[in-house]
């Protein structure tokens, strides 16, 4: 599932080229589909009171990624780097909570190994997006 990127931000526009494939994602469209993934995931999960708060926290961190990274998109370079770095804490976040997620072995286990690879591969993406424009 994991595969090789080449990132580049070309006039404000982000391209993320597969080297084995050569194609263009289009990381908004991207982060809209994880955003609902996460949503989907937590459907699967036992909604008992003690898994309350981590379920609250990680949907507010998983949701935010997306949104505040379309924010980014109206912004200056320099709010634009602001925006990404957030996104990635968001991202970092995100991560925590699929590995708490993951110890309780909570939710369906497909879904969940997707969901965890797919949110490591996000955060990658956002910290060289972040590296990229910070030096600019």
């Amino acid at each position: 599932m994991s595969m090789k990127q080449n990132i580049e931000i070309k006039s404000g526009e982000l391209i993320i080229l597969d080297t084995a494939e050569n194609y263009k994602i289009d990381l908004k469209e991207r982060l809209v589909h994880f955003t609902v993934n996460a949503i989907k995931f937590l459907e699967t999960s036992p909604c008992r009171k003690e898994y309350g708060v981590f379920r609250y926290q990680f949907s507010k961190a998983a949701t935010s990624i997306g949104a505040i990274y379309e924010k980014s998109q109206a912004s200056i370079p320099r709010e634009f780097h602001a925006r990404v770095a957030i996104s990635l804490r968001e991202s970092r976040e995100t991560r925590f909570w699929y590995k708490v997620i993951n110890k309780l072995h909570l939710g369906n286990e497909d879904t969940r190994r997707y969901v965890i690879q797919e949110s490591k591969e996000i955060t990658l993406v956002m910290r060289s997006i972040a590296s990229k424009t910070k030096q600019q």
